[in-house]
């Protein structure tokens, strides 16, 4: 164990190393200063001007945005705010100008911007959004029907995110993922249809995203093919025989195959009665149980075991991971077949979490925002659970609004959770390590 940790803190180590060390160029490490990144201040500008813009300007002095909290506590109920809208958006604009100054100095001084900071900015952001979009309306914003969703929708996001970083701890970048989720959701919904069985069509779809895993192992690992060029023709290849299964197999015998099942949604007592987060937390479905699990049973396991450890090793520094007896193409592929399994789970999703038959390319391309969760996440399972969070927040809030009726085209609206991956990962490149090995192939 000693062997193996210092393997991999030497080649951390090595890799930040400095490639000129006579540059006269100032180390702002070792002088406790960040170097300047003016990133994050010019994104809170450009959001706080369309801020100021769109939501201050467009508004009707008079109106009013109505907002329903569900606490879920008996003797309370729901809970009504009715909040003029202009005063409500002035407020929050104000404050997203100071925390946009704040944010100027800190880059000025070269002080770190912190992600909470951001984390926080981008919430009141979406606050006066919210606020904008409800002016005026007869109907009440449901938060809580809102912030459920939301979760609901990041299970299958959150699962690839976690075989994303299964697989690319271990130095096999894993672009298959939404081939594994769709494989995971066919096979579900299949094997569900023909026992009945709602539980063993679970059981079913982590084996489909398994097979991919294999095949993704077979031609990454073992002939060395180039990663990400067998990712995208493994998603082809899942998409293809997806389809052509559907429009032959089980639209002939939809009677047989396409019998819609759904696994139950469990409320837990006790727990489901905590004020507004029990009834988005604990009243779901069983999957989302599930993935609560696998979450916390991975960050433990990644950052707090021998399996982690080892597994880590080969991504950072196969080489070394090799020397003290780990047998690093053969960890690489059990560990690329474990993320397979669970994208796959993940694939129920849109089936028997859903109660729907399988249909076509019904993953919508969900593998490939999986993938920016888990770089978003930092390549940890925490990370990337927040990160598929606010995918999916920005995912239901077609369906929330909608339930409102603004004005927004919902073309717009189906683009949010496309448009905010794209927003998120570029605003943290360079800012997020890779393992340091991931897509090399190990030849020893």
């Amino acid at each position: 164990m000693t062997t193996i940790n210092e393997s991999v803190s030497n080649a951390e180590a090595a890799r930040r190393a400095k490639p000129d060390q006579g540059s006269p160029q100032i180390d702002h490490e070792f002088a406790g200063l960040a170097p300047r990144s003016w990133k994050a201040p010019i994104i809170f500008t450009v959001l706080t001007l369309a801020g100021a813009v769109v939501f201050c300007l467009t508004v009707d002095p008079g109106s009013i945005s109505k907002v329903s909290v569900r606490t879920g506590t008996p003797g309370i109920g729901d809970v009504l705010w009715s909040l003029p809208s202009l005063i409500t958006l002035t407020v929050m604009t104000v404050i997203m100008v100071a925390m946009t100054a704040w944010a100027w100095r800190q880059a000025i001084v070269r002080h770190h911007i912190t992600t909470w900071y951001g984390v926080g900015f981008g919430l009141i952001f979406v606050a006066a959004f919210l606020v904008w979009a409800v002016s005026g309306e007869d109907s009440a914003l449901q938060v809580t029907a809102l912030l459920s969703g939301a979760l609901f929708l990041s299970v299958p996001l959150i699962f690839g995110a976690m075989a994303g970083a299964v697989c690319e701890h271990v130095g096999v970048i894993n672009v298959s993922i939404e081939g594994q989720l769709l494989g995971g959701a066919f096979l579900g919904a299949v094997v569900g249809s023909l026992t009945q069985n709602a539980w063993i069509g679970l059981l079913a779809a982590p084996v489909a995203g398994a097979l991919v895993g294999c095949l993704l192992a077979l031609f990454a690992v073992r002939y060395w093919v180039d990663h990400i060029i067998v990712g995208v023709v493994l998603n082809v290849l899942v998409t293809g025989l997806t389809n052509y299964l559907f429009s032959t197999v089980l639209t002939a015998n939809s009677d047989v195959f396409s019998i819609p099942f759904a696994l139950p949604v469990v409320r837990i007592p006790l727990l489901a009665d905590i004020p507004v987060i029990g009834t988005v937390l604990f009243n779901q479905s069983c999957l989302v149980y599930i993935m609560y699990a696998v979450v916390i049973l991975l960050q433990i396991m990644m950052f707090h075991s021998r399996w982690g450890l080892r597994m880590r090793a080969c991504g950072e520094h196969p080489r070394a991971a090799d020397t003290v007896g780990i047998k690093v193409n053969r960890t690489r592929v059990l560990n690329t077949i474990l993320g397979g399994a669970i994208a796959g789970l993940g694939g129920a999703f849109f089936t028997l979490a859903t109660g729907l038959a399988f249909g076509k390319e019904m993953s919508a391309g969900r593998g490939y925002i999986a993938l920016a969760a888990m770089i978003l996440g930092g390549w940890k399972p925490k990370g990337a659970l927040l990160a598929a969070l606010l995918f999916g927040f920005a995912d239901n809030l077609q369906n929330a609004l909608g339930v409102v009726g603004i004005g927004v085209p919902s073309q717009f609206m189906l683009m949010a959770p496309y448009l905010v991956t794209i927003l998120a990962v570029a605003g943290i490149v360079g800012t997020v390590r890779a393992p340091a090995q991931e897509g090399t192939a190990y030849k020893g």
